[in-house]
């Protein structure tokens, strides 16, 4: 259980420096060019585990499955992730983290349509209880400084196509495994975005620096990479459940990231905000469950 933990842990540190790298990284890159390279050379480290999943389970692809990939690939990275790092682009990075961590009630949602996993008045509760917190954050009539409502918007949006992505990466993530799957829509996902990159002409490699090369490698490598390795270990090793920690612990830690690194202030009403999207998590979690089963 302590390596449990400990997977646990490193997953919600690494993610919850996301926002702050990818708002630091936005001064120089192209947003489409920095989740292109990302998620291609995040995928590309994550391979070699995916491979060794797959051969462990005999998997053999086909036609149906390159589709499967693809589809997860563009709601993922093409539409999700792209649309998240323009979020961090128009708003704090504080605020689009937790706008983002209420991904796992959209998840529930889509998969109540795709999925067998039905919705519950619980999970309504949920869902209803962490919309006020999303309202509380947007705020629309006084925005904080630094906060745009696109900003706040286009990270919604992300929230949303990704608890859509979730869901449908539930139909086959049993039969491929976790690693595999992410890995493999990554570089699908990647692909379809390089295409995009090459017909608007915008920068693939130029940009990237001495200067942020140190950046670009640490949001690539160790908060896509390993961030997801260790997710999908903490996954393995106990239940999907507990591995969405993850995501509890995340609204509570990626503020104090950009408080410390980025300056950024926390009003009252983004407090208010997160416990509300706390509460939702700790409801739909289960987490009194998983502490006493523990």
């Amino acid at each position: 259980m302590k390596k449990v933990f400990g997977f646990v842990i490193l997953s919600a540190v690494l993610f919850s420096t996301m926002e702050v790298a990818l708002k630091i990284a936005s001064v120089g890159l192209d947003p489409f060019q920095m989740t292109f390279t990302r998620f291609f050379w995040g995928g590309i480290f994550l391979l070699p585990f995916a491979i060794k999943e797959l051969k462990k389970r005999s998997i053999v692809f086909d036609r149906n499955d390159f589709y499967y990939y693809m589809i997860l690939g563009i709601l993922n990275i093409v539409i999700s992730m792209t649309f998240f790092q323009l979020g961090v682009i128009y708003a704090k990075a504080s605020t689009a983290a937790v706008v983002f961590c209420t991904n796992p009630m959209f998840t529930m949602l889509f998969a109540h349509f795709i999925t067998e996993e039905k919705l519950t008045k619980k999970k309504v509760v949920a869902l209803g209880i962490s919309i006020i917190g999303l309202l509380f954050i947007m705020n629309p009539f006084n925005m904080n400084a630094g906060d745009e409502l696109i900003g706040i918007g286009l990270a919604f949006v992300a929230a949303v196509v990704f608890g859509l992505y979730s869901a449908y990466g539930k139909l086959r993530i049993i039969k491929y495994g976790g690693i595999a799957q992410t890995s493999i829509s990554f570089i699908m996902g990647s692909l379809v975005l390089l295409v995009f990159l090459w017909v608007t002409r915008r920068p693939v490699i130029s940009g990237i620096t001495q200067d942020n090369l140190l950046l670009v490698l640490y949001i690539s490598i160790l908060v896509t990479g390993v961030g997801y390795l260790a997710y999908f270990m903490a996954m393995e090793k106990s239940n999907a459940l507990y591995a969405s920690l993850v995501f509890f612990v995340k609204p509570a830690i990626a503020p104090v990231f950009a408080i410390l690194i980025l300056c950024e202030t926390i009003t009252i009403n983004v407090i208010i905000g997160i416990v509300f999207i706390l509460i939702g998590s700790y409801i739909t979690m289960g987490a009194g469950r998983l502490i006493k089963k523990s």
